[in-house]
């Protein structure tokens, strides 16, 4: 069991938990069988088209999966489903076969004592917009027509792309006309198109209520697997065009590629040409490098029978001389007379909405809530949603963005400005850290957090390590964010897991390769993403570190009076191959297996657990030293 006390995620007996796991995983945002083919080999017959049963794998390797999540330490995960995988066949037709794909999937991972975070995942709001999560009825029902969504510069699809699709061009879309239409009549659709009516509701209500519907259909299928905690709210969500000042300007660094401003998006899809600015991402940031001309042909992308939904609204026009014009720059900034506060006139209705159909389903969900990209949290506190915890995203831009690892720089996207030098970047890692965990104190009432993702790419330097084997890099950049994560006490989620990755496609999804596993190669980065840590903690983890490069772990918490219970310790004994030196500063413990389970002593307040490896020869601290004198001869176990 997993419960939320104050900033805490606990266990049943009370103990403070750090939940440590990975996304599973990266394909799962694409349909398995696109064609529609049926699935009589898992005991689940599907015919409609597309189809995830078998995502993230065939049940029938279920056992194999999570055993070795298990071995590496993994407890909890954050599993990817998606609102098309639930209702791709048209509004409120749910797939039966994928639903009880996910509850068998669900049952497997209790069996191997592992939970589960649920998270409908979407990138772009759609695979039809080059990413994932939606259903493509979704675009059809505002009229739009998805055979059209590339030729109009509405999206850049990897299928139609002419060359090498570049690296981190798909994140680009959630600017272009697609992704931020679609966010814009989901999020704020009643305050900017009132008059776009869906089968005869609002264009937001019906959107959000199919929506709401499609994830509880999974809360209330999974009501009975205990091991399912509770539901992210969405992925990585955007705002669209609200809250905009001037439709003029395309806002945002991360620019690549065709860079069309929200305006000229808007004339692009109405079938009128456009000369855009084209960019390109360097180390110091988004440069133009020229211009291009953007649907040349005039192809329209909305049914012939239908018209803008901007053009509708009265943001822009056609002239008397059939040239458009723009009327309203700012139409997107304000709403009911002031200044449109996206979080709190949008995002934070839209989960509070979600809270409830969600409980209906499963009162004992847990939500976890990430912000809008680029924003800090709505405010909450527990008495409006109760049992809410924090998930934001925190990636390493510079090892993203390039590629690369480098070891004395970073990039601080907070204060936007780089860091030089090991120290400084360990420090500034640190200390973004730090500000996600104010931000959930300051704005959600002192929620917990967990990081939902956090990972690097493997492919780093073009993929040279596979060709010789060398992961120094891959290694350093993992050790860099684990660091943070402990200097910080943090629980996380590492994206991601992949069963069907390979060296060649990756995660088989935009060309990404995150996956810490690999077909090719087994586990990846496992030597720093598979780490000693404090699972349960009877009573406050106070420091937690580890150096991979002798093995020294250390942890020191101070025990809660009332629980009598013993603290755990996950140890992987691969980092271990001569045997664990476990010490600690009083009481006993045991090592089974790779959990070492310690009860303190009641005498003292902190308490201290170190492990090393039995070939350590470097001195110990002398605070340490003295308690190893002390403790000698308490331990009731040994290792090696």
């Amino acid at each position: 069991m997993i419960e939320i006390e104050g900033p805490r995620f606990v266990d049943e007996h009370g103990r403070t938990l750090l939940l440590r796991g990975v996304n599973l995983g990266g394909s799962s945002k694409l349909p398995l069988h696109p064609d529609g083919a049926t699935h009589l080999s898992e005991g689940f017959l599907e015919h409609r088209s597309p189809s995830f049963v078998g995502r993230p794998f065939p049940l029938s390797e279920a056992d194999e999966h999570f055993s070795r999540l298990r071995s590496w330490g993994f407890t909890f995960l954050r599993f990817l489903v998606t609102w098309e995988g639930v209702e791709h066949a048209g509004p409120g037709l749910y797939d039966s076969a994928y639903l009880d794909y996910l509850e068998a999937v669900a049952r497997k991972a209790g069996e191997h004592g592992i939970s589960l975070l649920i998270d409908p995942h979407q990138d772009v709001w759609s695979r039809f917009f080059g990413g994932d999560g939606a259903p493509g009825w979704t675009l059809e029902a505002v009229g739009i027509d998805p055979a059209r969504v590339h030729q109009t510069g509405s999206a850049v699809l990897h299928q139609y792309y002419n060359g090498t699709f570049p690296h981190l061009l798909w994140p680009t879309n959630g600017a272009r006309f697609g992704a931020s239409t679609m966010f814009t009549l989901f999020f704020a659709g009643d305050l900017f198109a009132p008059s776009l009516l869906i089968d005869g509701e609002p264009a937001q209500r019906f959107l959000q209520r199919h929506y709401f519907a499609a994830v509880a259909q999974i809360a209330s299928r999974l009501r009975g697997c205990g091991n399912v905690v509770g539901f992210d709210v969405m992925n990585e969500p955007l705002h669209g065009y609200a809250g905009l000042g001037d439709l003029r300007r395309l806002e945002g660094s991360l620019k690549m590629g065709d860079s069309p401003s929200p305006y000229q998006s808007m004339l692009l899809a109405s079938g009128f040409s456009q000369t855009v600015p084209v960019y390109e991402m360097g180390l110091a940031g988004a440069r133009m490098v020229g211009r291009r001309t953007v649907n040349a042909e005039g192809a329209r992308l909305w049914k012939d029978d239908r018209e803008c939904i901007w053009r509708r609204q009265g943001v822009w026009e056609i002239g008397p001389g059939g040239a458009p014009r723009l009327l309203r720059s700012d139409y997107f900034a304000t709403a009911a007379g002031r200044a449109l506060d996206f979080d709190r006139d949008c995002y934070r209705p839209f989960v509070e909405r979600y809270a409830r159909a969600i409980r209906a389903a499963n009162p004992k969900a847990l939500i976890f809530v990430e912000p809008i990209v680029g924003h800090l949290p709505p405010r909450w506190d527990s008495k409006e949603i109760d049992r809410l915890a924090y998930a934001p995203h925190w990636y390493d831009p510079l090892t993203i963005v390039r590629r690369r690892f480098y070891p004395r720089i970073a990039y601080n996207p907070l204060r936007r400005r780089f860091v030089f030098g090991r120290g400084a970047v360990r420090r500034d890692v640190e200390g973004q850290m730090a500000q996600l965990q104010h931000d959930a104190k300051e704005r959600l009432d002192g929620a917990p957090v967990i990081l939902g993702e956090t990972g690097i790419p493997f492919d780093l330097d073009e993929g040279r390590a596979y060709r010789s084997g060398d992961f120094t890099d891959q290694l350093s950049a993992v050790d860099r964010i684990m660091r943070g994560v402990e200097a910080r006490l943090l629980s996380c989620t590492w994206w991601n897991y992949t069963s069907d990755n390979d060296n060649l496609r990756g995660d088989h999804w935009n060309g990404e390769d995150f996956s810490i596993f690999s077909r090719d190669s087994g586990g990846r980065g496992l030597e720093a993403v598979v780490r000693p840590y404090a699972r349960a903690t009877a009573g406050e983890p106070l420091s937690m570190r580890f150096d991979r490069n002798n093995g020294r772990f250390i942890f020191v918490f101070r025990h809660d009076p009332r629980l009598a219970v013993e603290t755990e310790i996950f140890i992987p004994l691969d980092r271990y191959p001569s045997g664990a030196r476990i010490s600690v500063s009083d009481g006993s413990w045991v090592l089974d297996g790779q959990l070492l389970r310690y009860r303190h002593a009641e005498m003292r307040e902190v308490h201290m657990i170190v492990v090393e490896r039995r070939e350590l020869t470097t001195p110990l601290p002398h605070s340490i030293l003295g308690a190893k004198k002390r403790i000698r001869s308490t331990g009731s176990g040994g290792a090696g």
